[in-house]
């Protein structure tokens, strides 16, 4: 047992840690600047929906429809279809530059959706009350709102963070690299099932790290 372990690690360790950094390196990536995209597109849905301090019946409409049909379309069907849009913004469709394109406009209208919802659950009466003293919207929106919903979009990130993981993986049909295209390429390919195995165990590992972080960060801003 020991031999084969050794044997794997000398054979596939430097191929694995590197997967394991390009995973981590899309994830981190695409995931900060799905929260800079989404998070002011949740807001925005939240303020404009009927019956909301800045209700527009058009913008509202038109971000609803546009978050629902990118919502609708399988990742990996998303990442062929916007091939020349990736190759026009970062100049290539191969390796993690390439992947991150998609992998933003997959994930950005899913954090959007996920803001608005926990937004959405803001007690009224606490709103109202702010509202009351004069206190001015945006004011409402960073300093209430965004605050009292802190766990939910915590557990909303943690769901996109794991929903953005799974897209790494299938992107590596396309060879962009990650854990996912070392499982393609070697373990389904190649038929190396110590790597296909490999590569699932760290992704089960990497899912259940974050899923654990985010229910402890949640807890702990709940308590606050």
């Amino acid at each position: 047992m020991l031999n084969t372990i050794s044997e794997f690690h000398s054979e596939w360790g430097d191929a694995v840690w590197q997967a394991v950094l390009e995973t981590l390196q899309m994830v981190g990536i695409a995931l900060f600047i799905s929260v800079l995209i989404g998070l002011p597109l949740g807001i925005l849905l939240v303020l404009t929906r009927p019956g909301k301090n800045l209700e527009n019946k058009y913008v509202y409409g038109l971000l609803n429809l546009l978050i629902n049909v990118v919502r609708s379309i399988p990742f990996i069907i998303l990442l062929f279809f916007i091939l020349p849009f990736t190759k026009l913004v970062v100049g290539t469709t191969m390796g993690v530059a390439g992947v991150m394109v998609p992998l933003v406009v997959y994930t950005a209208p899913y954090i959007a959706r996920l803001m608005e919802n926990s937004l959405l659950e803001v007690d009224r009466g606490v709103l109202e009350a702010y509202e009351a003293m004069g206190i001015k919207s945006k004011d409402i929106i960073w300093n209430v709102m965004i605050r009292e919903a802190s766990p939910s979009i915590v557990l909303g990130l943690t769901i996109a963070t794991i929903g953005l993981i799974g897209a790494t993986a299938m992107a590596g049909l396309v060879g962009a690299g990650g854990l996912g295209d070392l499982g393609y390429r070697y373990g389904h390919l190649r038929y190396v099932e110590e790597v296909m195995y490999v590569t699932v165990f760290l992704l089960i590992i990497l899912v259940q790290g974050i899923q654990t972080l985010g229910n402890v960060v949640a807890r702990t801003l709940k308590k606050d």
